[in-house]
């Protein structure tokens, strides 16, 4: 973990950050890919021809954010890259805001941050296409789980929302939206980051195929680990894009900004020369993502009603006992007459 310096930018990094960053084995260079990057005053964006950003659905610009839903229902909002990207190695800081009136799960439903192959598609997964190809970070407000009746996951793998997961798609591999993508996430963490008083903050770095994505929602300037996997394989060319979706709960979702930089990285000749990837994938995917499954407990009525008639049963098998205990008896004194 190591502290940012006050304006976040990797390009005010101190010495000592800078040498932090060189124990990981890389570094940021000395300046942002800005034709990857949305910053402030948003010029262009969603409009002008020379722009490097387009917007979709309901999302609009302000002078301090990109809205990609207002605090309405039934809104969906995006804003996504027009230039592939073909870093290797890279990191992308956001700085977002979510915030509205309603109360506490009584909001929803979060933001979706994206480096995939497709762009400007419309769908079911916080405002995109499902069965995306490429990389889903969700932010997820609101526990669809929770209003599932059919089956539960287990105590030991519910989670507790607002929740931070990642998640990496192949064209064939669908997000449930009623399960809040748990067979599918890699990996995650509670974040409470809604109607925060202070800036908040998030960092997906890939670099080796190593996934890490942090946050930064306490104030404090320092990132908290939410998910660090190895063996996560992104091919190059793919789109960067934050998305946003509303129903019958609704918040404001803002983006503040996306800023990307391009990590140096020094790898063994064998690793140079490696094929490039087509499809993305996880290794060992099927054992990350084994959610234990377990049949809904009774309700309290159920409850109460099975401990009744297990006490009538109890009662009606001991008058059945002593009922027949009493001709037992009587049938062996007649024995002896």
């Amino acid at each position: 973990m190591w502290l940012l310096p006050g304006n976040r930018d990797s390009r005010a990094c101190t010495d000592t950050v800078w040498a932090c960053l060189a124990d990981d084995g890389y570094e940021i260079d000395d300046f942002l890919k800005r034709e990857h990057s949305l910053t402030k005053p948003y010029q262009g964006v969603g409009s002008s021809s020379s722009s490097h950003w387009d917007l979709m659905g309901n999302a609009i610009i302000t002078t301090e954010h990109v809205r990609l839903t207002p605090d309405l229902q039934s809104r969906q909002g995006a804003v996504w890259s027009r230039i592939p990207c073909y870093l290797r190695d890279w990191e992308m800081q956001v700085h977002f805001k979510i915030h509205g009136q309603g109360k506490k799960n009584l909001n929803g439903d979060g933001m979706a941050l994206w480096y995939t192959k497709e762009r400007m598609q419309t769908g079911p997964v916080f405002g995109n296409m499902n069965l995306f190809t490429g990389l889903g970070v969700f932010l997820d407000t609101y526990p669809n789980e929770n209003n599932n009746h059919e089956k539960k996951y287990s105590p030991s793998t519910q989670r507790v929302f607002p929740y931070v997961s990642g998640m990496v798609g192949n064209g064939t591999l669908a997000y449930e939206h009623d399960r809040d993508g748990q067979s599918t996430e890699l990996g995650g963490c509670t974040a409470l980051l809604r109607n925060i008083p202070h800036d908040t903050f998030l960092l997906i770095r890939y670099t080796k195929n190593r996934l890490t994505i942090q946050i930064d929602v306490d104030g404090k300037q320092q990132w908290r680990d939410c998910l660090d996997l190895p063996g996560v394989r992104l091919p190059q060319g793919y789109f960067f894009g934050a998305s946003s979706v509303t129903g019958d709960l609704s918040d404001n979702h803002d983006l503040i900004s996306m800023k990307l930089y391009q990590l140096t990285v020094e790898r063994p000749q064998e690793e140079e020369e490696e094929e490039e990837l087509t499809v993305p994938s996880v290794d060992n995917f099927e054992e990350l993502h084994k959610v234990e499954v377990q049949e809904e407990g009774m309700s309290g009525v159920q409850l109460f009603f099975t401990i009744v008639f297990s006490i009538i049963g109890i009662f009606v098998l001991g008058v059945v006992a002593v009922v027949m205990y009493g001709r037992w008896k009587e049938n062996s004194r007649k024995r002896f007459y």
